[in-house]
């Protein structure tokens, strides 16, 4: 919708002072967009493809040369401009699909979970272009289900949960929202385990009001007194014959952001109808 792609099924949007319905083309020449899937073409060259792009969006001829020697460089495809882009990897046919985006200089760009589907390192490398793109002066949107992402790329951020924002703010603000420590507890069998051992934690006196979810290996567990009073939580588990095999104590992470808000860290991931947004 901020993209002018569907309509709102009710409110308004202005984006750069332009309303997103009755000013749609007006929004589209000010923004630039990077969907999930890549829109370029395979069968011509990183230079081609950006070339094709200044076209459509206009671009005066006379800069366009200019325009694709700075993105191919911005993006670290200048070694190849004269390949197809069939032959480039996942991630440099990403980067090639963010150069496209940005040949009308934009003031903002939408990035639709633009490093779903790469391996860690490659994610990385989009990453460093990503604050490449804000240090020139563009505000960056993105969408994400990666909470790490989240944190390292974004000064501000939000969750939707269902449709609805439920949080919003900075990475630093929304883990201090969080309060206190978090204590990460392996369990021998969490399947059996663990819906005994959230009930021990949430009835743990000793810890007040604290926030407890399951984990993939067992439980964690935020609270302010979590370093004064684990120990005693571990002996509880033990005297109601849950078994332990590891724990950990550590500060706060985006990830216990979402947990203190959904209380299941698996939920990003099964549903489309949760992300985090950021812009920075």
């Amino acid at each position: 919708m901020l993209a002018t792609l569907l309509s709102p099924t009710n409110g308004t949007v202005q984006i750069n002072g332009f309303d997103t319905q009755s000013a749609a083309a007006s929004v589209r020449e000010t923004i630039g967009y990077m969907a999930q899937e890549t829109s370029i073409d395979p069968e011509l060259t990183a230079a081609e493809n950006i070339r094709f792009a200044c076209e459509a969006y206009g671009v005066p001829r006379g800069d366009r040369p200019d325009r694709v020697a700075e993105l191919l460089d911005l993006v670290d495809l200048a070694d190849v401009a004269d390949k197809e882009a069939e032959e480039f990897s996942g991630g440099m046919k990403k980067r090639l699909d963010a150069a496209t985006a940005l040949v009308h200089q934009p003031p903002l760009v939408f990035l639709d979970e633009p490093t779903t589907g790469l391996d860690p390192k490659a994610r990385n490398r989009l990453w460093d272009y990503f604050l490449r793109i804000n240090d020139r002066g563009t505000t960056v949107f993105l969408t994400t289900q990666y909470l790490e992402e989240a944190d390292q790329l974004c000064d501000r951020l939000a969750v939707i949960l269902d449709g609805e924002i439920v949080v919003e703010g900075s990475p630093a603000d929304l883990k201090r929202e969080v309060g206190g420590e978090v204590l990460d507890i392996e369990l021998a069998d969490e399947t059996t385990q663990q819906t005994q051992a959230v009930t021990i934690a949430k009835e743990f006196d000793a810890f007040g009001d604290a926030a407890v979810a399951e984990t993939e290996t067992g439980i964690s567990v935020t609270a302010e007194t979590v370093r004064e009073h684990g120990t005693d939580l571990l002996v509880a588990f033990r005297d109601a014959g849950v078994t332990v095999t590891g724990f950990n104590i550590r500060a706060p992470t985006l990830d216990d952001v979402f947990l203190a808000i959904t209380g299941d860290e698996l939920a990003l991931e099964e549903t489309d109808e949760q992300r985090m947004e950021v812009s920075q």
